[in-house]
């Protein structure tokens, strides 16, 4: 039976997608994976599924999943070489929100997407996922590496995270145990993490014309203003599974989109109001040229940014001067930053005085 087809025969090459360089960028990554094996661990990368036991250590374990990307902050990765450190935000965004309910991260997969396999941009992202997983102590165990011509612009992608941890059931945090009273420790951040991305770059372009300005290289505060900008978001895993182990944890809130005022009410029960004051901590220079720059009003500010706190504790009264020496033991910059009182009447569930 003849072909209707004239010319030479396609290859999945020709249509823009390279197999021999999917190929290479997993023999690039194995060792990467492999140095964040951990107990549980029954596979390496490469199989069709990920294999993952529970350990035996947990009594009833209940499973924990996150999952998120790291949203337009990708934007300026692209426009400064910023890639090693996005990997980092990605497995810190699912890890940190597991962790709010006292989730002991067990396992990371992640998503690569882009139009034109780089091998070599790829490993620096994934080199930076596999350290975001040594810092969570999770295993990187699998993950998907998608070319897809014509989805993406020139040197652009797309990252996704997914994240599994485990909880035993008798210690889930959910912030029920939660009173008047207790006191609301602040974790501080290590910049804008990943959120509010787009507003920042609207701000950058207001400032300086672009958001590869030449301006981004000026020092700022003693290191080169791309390195606040680019900042990977702080993991707090280990330090605070130290902390529920050494004594009860009430809540925890990860300041992500929506900052302070919409995060910390997600722990609270309804009857009670965490009111947080603003001169507790010190807010990096980083959000204070945001600001100024954009003229953002304050309570803006506050639901958009975490503006120098990227995870709130809530203790007992009686166990926060414990809490706070151990989290500074740990390398941590805490700060008392609130109480929790009983809400008034129609009234927010949290406010920054």
């Amino acid at each position: 039976m003849g072909s209707s087809q004239t010319g030479s025969s396609l290859s999945y090459r020709d249509a823009g997608v390279d197999i021999d360089a999917g190929d290479a960028l997993v023999e690039r990554i194995r060792p990467m994976a492999r140095r964040t094996l951990r107990e549980g661990v029954l596979g390496g990368i490469g199989g069709f599924g990920a294999l993952f036991e529970v350990p035996r250590r947990f009594r009833e374990p209940v499973l924990v999943s996150g999952t998120d990307g790291v949203g337009t902050k990708l934007k300026l990765a692209f426009a400064l070489d910023g890639h090693d450190t996005v990997g980092i935000d990605l497995v810190a965004m699912s890890v940190n929100d597991i962790l709010v309910q006292g989730a002991e991260p067990l396992f990371f997969l992640d998503y690569f997407a882009c139009g034109k396999l780089d091998v070599e941009v790829a490993a620096r992202v994934v080199g930076g996922i596999a350290r975001g997983c040594e810092l969570a102590g999770c295993a990187l165990i699998g993950g998907e590496t998608a070319e897809m011509p014509d989805m993406y612009a020139a040197g652009e992608y797309d990252l996704a995270g997914f994240a599994v941890g485990a909880v035993e059931k008798s210690e889930i945090i959910d912030g029920s145990r939660i009173v008047a009273g207790d006191v609301v420790l602040g974790l501080a951040s290590s910049g804008a993490h990943s959120n509010g991305y787009s507003l920042v770059r609207r701000v950058i372009e207001r400032a300086w014309g672009a958001i590869d300005s030449p301006r981004l290289r000026d020092d700022f505060h003693g290191r080169p203003f791309t390195e606040a900008l680019l900042a990977p978001t702080r993991i707090y895993v280990r330090p605070m599974l130290a902390l529920m182990r050494a004594l009860p944890v009430k809540g925890i809130a990860h300041i992500t989109g929506g900052g302070l005022v919409e995060n910390v009410p997600r722990v609270l029960p309804a009857a009670l109001q965490a009111v947080l004051h603003r001169d507790a901590w010190t807010m990096p220079p980083l959000f204070a040229w945001l600001q100024h720059h954009g003229g953002i009003a304050d309570a803006e500010m506050h639901r958009v940014f975490n503006c120098g706190i990227g995870m709130v504790v809530v203790v007992a009264a009686g166990d926060a001067a414990a809490a706070e020496r151990q989290l500074r033991e740990a390398g941590e910059t805490v700060y008392k930053i609130g109480a929790i009182v009983e809400r008034p009447t129609g009234a927010p569930a949290a406010i920054v005085v």
